[in-house]
């Protein structure tokens, strides 16, 4: 039976919520809409009463692909709506602070997607899952990915093709590098010595410059490199990248801002070196990082780069075994500032242990608003300033919120 309900608000995840709640996926609030009940989720929505904040979503392929969740809404009003998660996220903690003006990656600018690709009677599909669905949506004009990555859908056809089985579809990860098609499957058929001539052959003929099956490595025409600073570096197959060179760029000219003329810095969950390599420029840097083969291809990247100054790398569980106080000021030779990007769970461990040994700068990067404020409360509460937070939205069109801020002692 069909209801009409009144959008009061939106959640985390982008859906409408109204009374209840009543969850209704791709509403605005204020807006009317009437649907069908399903559990606590509203399905087969009308909207009745549309937000002035409505568009016209930008891509044909939005209401049937679950890669984006906020395409019916203008951009001033997702900006302001991400806006409001930091705030409210530390309100929640007891803080404020300035909140700069939201930075927002360009359409088409996603250098790096998974893909679900499945074998067919015809052929071969690429694309997007649909909201909570198994049913994949081809995305031949997909306004969120890079154009390489748009060009590169034939090459993850063709590997369903040669190696993917009729019950499941292979997870490909494509990234952009600066040599070409950095390619790791996932879900493939179990690897013999004719699939892997096959594969081979598929990396010559789609230019691709390294192809990696279930972690084994079948070709690579060159090192599929990625820029940090002067630096050139080959990250492990489906290591962490930012999402965008836009937004990698905003969150690095914050995290220079604020260690400003440091000479010394530690850079913690360091990952290949996004942050270490460029602020090795300036100054001295220790990296820590839990994934070892991150680490030797941050170290491998700074030993080739010219101009840069010392950078030394450990392979350490942040979690498990985070940097303690001793260690931050060996000897009176205390570091000067602290860059840290934790993964979504923040770095609790981590960042008890800097406001102890009162590391005077720190550059907090963070890809999830409310486990950050959890880490900035507890810095504040040791004698630190929240200076400023800047909001980078490099996931256009989702509900996923990062940030770079300045803390000082």
């Amino acid at each position: 039976m069909r209801r009409s309900v009144t959008i009061d608000r939106l959640g985390h995840q982008g859906d409408g919520i109204a009374e209840g709640p009543l969850f209704a996926p791709r509403t605005l609030p204020g807006e009317v809409v009437s649907g069908v009940p399903d559990g606590n989720t509203l399905t087969e929505i009308r909207v009745e009463t549309p937000s002035a904040h409505r568009v016209q979503p930008p891509c044909r392929h939005y209401k049937s692909c679950g890669g984006c969740q906020l395409q019916h809404a203008d951009d001033g009003f997702v900006a302001d709506w991400k806006l409001d998660i930091v705030r409210h996220a530390l309100a929640a903690q007891g803080l404020e602070t300035e909140l700069r003006p939201i930075h927002t990656s360009p359409p088409r600018s996603r250098r790096r997607a998974t893909l679900a690709v499945r074998r067919t009677k015809k052929g071969a599909m690429a694309g997007f899952h649909g909201r909570a669905s198994g049913v994949i949506t081809e995305i031949p004009e997909c306004h969120l990915l890079h154009p390489a990555l748009i060009a590169a859908i034939p090459a993850a056809e063709a590997l369903a093709l040669t190696g993917a089985s009729r019950k499941a579809p292979l997870a490909v990860t494509l990234t952009v590098s600066e040599i070409g098609l950095d390619v790791l499957v996932r879900n493939g058929k179990p690897l013999d010595s004719q699939l892997r001539i096959d594969l081979a052959g598929l990396v010559d003929r789609f230019k691709m410059a390294r192809l990696v099956w279930d972690d084994e490595l079948i070709a690579m025409e060159q090192p599929p490199t990625q820029p940090f600073g002067p630096a050139h570096v080959c990250p492990p197959a489906g290591a962490f990248l930012q999402a965008t060179k836009d937004g990698e760029a905003a969150l690095l000219a914050g995290v220079r801002e604020i260690v400003g003329d440091a000479g010394k810095i530690i850079d913690l969950f360091a990952g290949c070196g996004t942050f270490s390599l460029p602020l090795a420029t300036r100054a001295e840097v220790h990296a820590v990082e839990g994934e070892d083969e991150m680490i030797r291809a941050l170290d491998a990247g700074w030993r080739k780069a010219a101009g840069t100054k010392k950078v030394t790398s450990e392979v350490r569980d942040l979690f498990r075994r985070p940097v303690l106080p001793d260690e931050l000021n060996p000897f009176g030779a205390a570091f000067d500032a602290a860059v840290i990007d934790p993964p979504r769970a923040g770095a609790e461990a981590q960042i008890a242990e800097l406001a102890k040994a009162k590391t005077p700068i720190i550059a907090y990067v963070s890809c999830n608003p409310i486990t950050f404020a959890r880490d900035a409360k507890t810095l504040v509460s040791a004698g630190y300033t929240l200076n400023w937070v800047q909001t980078v939205d490099q996931f256009r069109w989702s509900a996923h919120t990062e940030l770079v801020a300045s803390f000082t002692l």
